[in-house]
């Protein structure tokens, strides 16, 4: 018997970038493009700063998706060295409505829409998200950003608001997220139920999430696999 009983549930709640998006991509390439190969250093090391840089920043007083971006960039080139442009920096801020989804992301939300009303809680602003919702092609019933929140997640402020806004009861929800750090922590903490997409899949590190300890109620390798065993 499955952990969940997915019948008893509702509504599906989403992070997006990480967990629909192939953030960690969208990061490295996203990087390259705006400084080229001034900045040589391990995918992985590059991607561990990042998270360091970005967690700080979201820490801290309220700034846009695209500003807290570009500014982590900028702390990575300056440990290492390195000179940035506002222009450059700009430019990697403005490439996450850019960042690509996980090749099995547009199927699975379809074939959940179809069982479950469906949600995002993002770490993003609202013109960012448009963009990469176009791409996930699906419509969502509640879309909750880090712009309309004014803070970012893991703050529980955040699930807050979205539980305002959602017409549907927290034991009935099932937030669905890569970040252990940034969404299974305060979910948890909520008492929410939680499915963790290991989007890493057994690498090493944490990649470009902050390391953080949570106890999901079911794991799956991608959305695929979730999709399937959400709606048998």
């Amino acid at each position: 018997m499955p952990d969940i009983r997915f019948e008893e549930f509702d509504a599906l709640t989403f992070d997006c970038y990480g967990t629909l998006v192939d953030w960690e991509r969208g990061i490295l390439d996203g990087i390259r493009a705006a400084v080229g190969d001034r900045l040589a250093a391990p995918e992985e090391e590059l991607l561990e700063e990042y998270a360091r840089h970005e967690a700080a920043l979201e820490a801290g007083d309220y700034l846009r998706y695209r500003e807290v971006v570009a500014a982590a960039l900028r702390g990575i080139c300056a440990d290492r060295g390195v000179e940035l442009s506002d222009a450059e920096a700009a430019a990697f801020g403005n490439s996450v409505g850019d960042w690509p989804p996980f090749p099995d992301s547009a199927a699975a939300l379809a074939g959940l829409a179809t069982r479950f009303r469906l949600g995002v809680i993002t770490n993003c602003d609202d013109d960012l998200f448009a963009r990469t919702r176009a791409r996930l092609g699906v419509d969502f019933a509640w879309i909750v950003t880090a712009q309309q929140a004014r803070g970012y997640k893991p703050r529980i402020e955040t699930f807050e608001l979205a539980f305002e806004r959602i017409d549907v009861p927290r034991e009935r929800i099932i937030h669905v997220a890569q970040s252990l750090f940034h969404d299974h922590v305060p979910a948890k903490q909520l008492g929410m139920t939680t499915v963790w997409i290991d989007r890493r899949g057994g690498r090493r590190g944490s990649g470009a999430t902050p390391p953080a300890s949570a106890s999901p109620d079911m794991t799956f390798a991608g959305m695929r696999s979730f999709a399937a065993a959400a709606t048998a």
